[in-house]
């Protein structure tokens, strides 16, 4: 079997390292950067007694109120089995419960409980110091700038996600 393989280019090849010009350059950057962030965040996630999954579906929680559970794992990029996981956790530590869905027997709607919302507020109390550390090397100004170009990438105009 044979790959349909375009024709040999001039292009840059991918290395992710720093000065990387292929086109996979940015994405390699992202990625690691992202990977970065997440070990920084769940340095401070790990006392509470939660991991960065468990928190992505506390902030959908907090921000949407009770989410079906589809939604839960549309929203963070989860997959169903994934996402059940993660709602199993939250529920036998206390800080989310499963409700029925009015008119759909089978549906069934996570909600944040009081715990849930404590050790959410917990959380970003004890994440002030690491996010500083995170971009500790980045010079005035450029934190700010970071985040507003990160922001325009992620949610490009109209893009309420």
């Amino acid at each position: 079997m044979h790959a349909d393989v375009p024709p040999k280019t001039t292009a840059p090849r991918a290395t992710g390292r720093p000065g990387d010009e292929s086109p996979f350059a940015l994405g390699l950057l992202l990625r690691r950067a992202h990977w970065h962030a997440a070990t920084v965040m769940t340095e401070a996630l790990r006392p509470l007694g939660i991991e960065l999954r468990h928190f992505a579906v506390l902030i959908v929680l907090v921000d949407r109120g009770p989410t079906v559970q589809r939604d839960l794992a549309t929203a963070t990029g989860s997959d169903k089995a994934g996402i059940m996981r993660v709602v199993d956790d939250l529920e036998r530590k206390g800080l989310a419960v499963r409700k029925a869905v009015p008119g759909d027997r089978r549906a069934r709607a996570v909600d944040i409980t009081p715990q849930g919302i404590e050790l959410f507020d917990a959380a970003h109390v004890a994440a002030a110091p690491l996010a500083e550390r995170l971009v500790a090397g980045l010079g005035p100004g450029e934190p700010e700038q970071l985040t507003d170009l990160l922001t325009r990438f992620a949610h490009p105009e109209g893009d309420e996600a």
